[in-house]
C-alpha cells in the first residue's frame, strides 16, 4: 500500500462495525494497517466480526448500546484503558423506520433521532479526550460520520425521520469541524447512496425492486464494498489530513 494511504500504527473505532457499511470500513482499515475496534450492541456479533477481520490484521470487538449514555461512557472508559488515545472514530451506527405519513409513530421518530444524531454527539463528546491525545498539526485525529444522500435529497421512501436525522448529522458535523479544527481533529461526513446492508436487504433480495432502484441512479448500479472502504481510508490517512467540514456523497451520481 502506498504510504499516503497507510493507517499503520493508527487506532480506530467503528460503531455499527459488524455489518453493512461499518464492516466494509472496518475491514478496509484493518487491511490498511490500523488497529480496529468494532462496536455494536450484539456481543457475539462483535466477537465474530473481530475474529473474521483478524485474518487481515488486528481487530477487536467491543459491545455497547450507543442509545444509552451510560453505555457510551463505559465504552470510552474501556478504550481509554486499552488504548490511551484514539486516532480515528467512525460513527456509523444508525437505524431507520418506515411507515405511511398518517400513521408514522412518534416512537419511530424518536428512535431514529436518538441513534442517528444524539448517540453520535454522545460518542464524540465522550471520546474527545482520546481524540485530542491522538491529533497534531501534521496528522490530525479524524472523525468520520456516516450520513446519507437522504440528508441531501428529498427521496424519502416514507422513512420520514431518516432523511432529517442525516441532515441534522451533516450540520452537526460542520459545527464540530469548525470547533475542533484548532485541536487538530478533522470532522468529515461520508454520505452514501445505495450499498448492500441489512437496511436495504428488502431491495437486494427482490430483483425487480433492485432494477427499479438502480434506474434512479445515474451509474445504474449500487456501490461496492471496496469503494466505500477506499473513501474511508482516504479520509483517515494522509489523503484526508487537509480536509475538514466536508459532506462527501458516494452515490453513483444520485444526489445530482
Amino acid at each position: 500500500m502506498h504510504p499516503y494511504f497507510s493507517l499503520q500504527g493508527r487506532t480506530a473505532l467503528v460503531t455499527g462495525g459488524t455489518r453493512g457499511i461499518g464492516k466494509m470500513i472496518a475491514k478496509g482499515f484493518v487491511e490498511a494497517g490500523a488497529k480496529v475496534y468494532v462496536c455494536a450492541r450484539d456481543a457475539q456479533a462483535c466477537a465474530d466480526t473481530a475474529t473474521e477481520l483478524s485474518a487481515f490484521g488486528e481487530c477487536h470487538g467491543i459491545a455497547a448500546n450507543l442509545a444509552d449514555e451510560a453505555s457510551v461512557q463505559a465504552l470510552a472508559a474501556q478504550l481509554a484503558e486499552d488504548l490511551g488515545q484514539l486516532d480515528i472514530l467512525v460513527n456509523n451506527a444508525g437505524t431507520s423506520w418506515g411507515a405511511p405519513l398518517e400513521s408514522y409513530p412518534l416512537k419511530g421518530w424518536e428512535k431514529v433521532m436518538q441513534l442517528n444524531v444524539t448517540a453520535v454527539f454522545s460518542c464524540i463528546q465522550q471520546l474527545l479526550p482520546l481524540l485530542r491525545k491522538a491529533g497534531d498539526a501534521q496528522n490530525p485525529a479524524r472523525i468520520i460520520n456516516i450520513g446519507s444522500v437522504a440528508g441531501i435529497s428529498s427521496f424519502g421512501e416514507q422513512a420520514y425521520a431518516y432523511g432529517p436525522s442525516k441532515a441534522a448529522l451533516h450540520q452537526l458535523s460542520r459545527l464540530l469541524a469548525r470547533e475542533l479544527v484548532g485541536e487538530h481533529i478533522n470532522v468529515n461526513v461520508i454520505a452514501p447512496g445505495r450499498f448492500p446492508s441489512k437496511m436495504t436487504r428488502h431491495i437486494t433480495e427482490n430483483a425487480e425492486a433492485l432494477a427499479a432502484d438502480c434506474a434512479h441512479i445515474p451509474m445504474h448500479r449500487w456501490g461496492r464494498e471496496e469503494e466505500m472502504a477506499a473513501l474511508a481510508i482516504s479520509l483517515a490517512s494522509t489523503a484526508g489530513a487537509y480536509m475538514t467540514g466536508n459532506i462527501i456523497p458516494i452515490d453513483g451520481g444520485f444526489s445530482l
